[in-house]
């Protein structure tokens, strides 16, 4: 019995060395590891942020009715180009009963008192041609009837207005509705039948149309509580349209908003720029854009991609290959940064090799 236990464990250490050995031998035929190196790169190094919003035009106006009714023709359509003056609508008033039969009272009573003023400087220039009154008496009498007689055409033309929407004295008609800025039409919220109201204190009025001008158009969007104080005016954005995927547009911009709002919990700040237009491309109203600030640029100065970077406190080293395959750690110094690649000031050169992780 002890014989045999004595066998099994001289099987047992000679497996064991056994398998040792293979696993030696097999672990001195791997391949070694062989590291991809690359050499710093001279490249444009540019820093940015974005600023997300949308076109707009610069002067955009809305057209109201001055008058009350209901709108019986409409003469455009939008997407057309019109001219300051041109006319748009016009609208078949509805006079307000109340307001129509205080009229008709009040030049009812100025032609009384017209007529009344008529017929007494008639008798008094009778008496003034006999002499029987002075001249200054007489003209008391003549500055009366020249009074009651303006009285009264105001009042008709009051009452023409409210009636058809016509001022006889002005020779002009407020149910019609010109157009008061030149550009292009942008839109028509209502239709022929559609029920108006008129501008005045208390009541915005109904909108008939809206005009802009298309040749003078900005950008207007939001950046960051982070980002603002590194922005100033007169700085060059790259507009990005969504829905123009050419090359971007231009702009210059030309205000920051002093006060910030809070937006789910980040304070945003307002922009505007200028855009510059291209003759061949349509810019429309509304366009979302993201707009790319240029905050710093490097032209073709020494990077390296910044996976490269290795950080030991507050040391920045990159692995030098000294021969091949063999690796030192050496210190650099950094400058700009995209995010991506970054600038070495000191520590390498273009012909140095690095390693490249994996």
């Amino acid at each position: 019995m002890k014989k045999f236990f004595a066998i099994v464990i001289s099987i047992v250490i000679a497996a064991v060395f056994i398998g040792t050995g293979v696993f030696l031998y097999l672990k001195s035929q791997e391949k070694p590891v062989i590291y991809a190196t690359e050499k710093p790169m001279r490249t444009d190094i540019v820093k940015k942020t974005v600023a997300t919003g949308k076109i707009i035009p610069r002067k955009e106006v809305e057209i109201k009715s001055q008058v009350s009714g209901v709108v019986e023709r409409i003469f455009v359509e939008a997407g057309q180009a019109i001219n300051k003056g041109d006319l748009i609508a016009r609208i078949q008033i509805i006079p307000n009963m109340e307001r129509l039969n205080a009229a008709e009272s009040k030049m009812e009573t100025a032609r009384l008192r017209y007529e009344n003023a008529k017929r007494e400087l008639e008798r008094q220039t009778q008496l003034f041609e006999d002499r029987l009154i002075s001249e200054f008496e007489y003209n008391k009498y003549l500055h009366e009837f020249d009074l009651q007689a303006e009285t009264l055409q105001s009042s008709e033309s009051n009452l023409a207005i409210i009636r058809e929407g016509a001022s006889k004295k002005a020779g002009k008609v407020s149910n019609l509705v010109h157009a008061t800025l030149t550009g292009l039409i942008l839109d028509i919220p209502v239709k022929e039948g559609t029920f108006v109201t008129e501008t005045n204190t208390f009541n915005a009025g109904t909108s008939i149309a809206s005009i802009a001008n298309m040749q003078d158009m900005i950008f207007q969007g939001t950046v960051d509580e982070a980002e603002v104080g590194k922005i100033h005016v007169g700085m060059a954005l790259l507009l990005n349209i969504g829905a123009m995927e050419e090359e971007p547009f231009i702009a210059e911009l030309e205000y920051i908003s002093p006060k910030g709002w809070d937006d789910q919990g980040t304070i945003k700040f307002q922009i505007r720029a200028a855009v510059s237009l291209q003759n061949d491309r349509f810019l429309r109203a509304g366009y979302s854009a993201n707009a790319d600030i240029v905050l710093d640029k490097r032209e073709q100065v020494l990077a390296i991609n910044e996976r490269l970077l290795i950080f030991e406190g507050d040391e920045i080293l990159v692995e030098v290959e000294s021969t091949p395959q063999v690796f030192q750690k050496q210190k650099v110094k950094t400058g700009l940064s995209n995010g991506i690649h970054i600038e070495i000031l000191e520590g390498i050169n273009a012909d140095t090799r690095l390693k490249t992780p994996k």
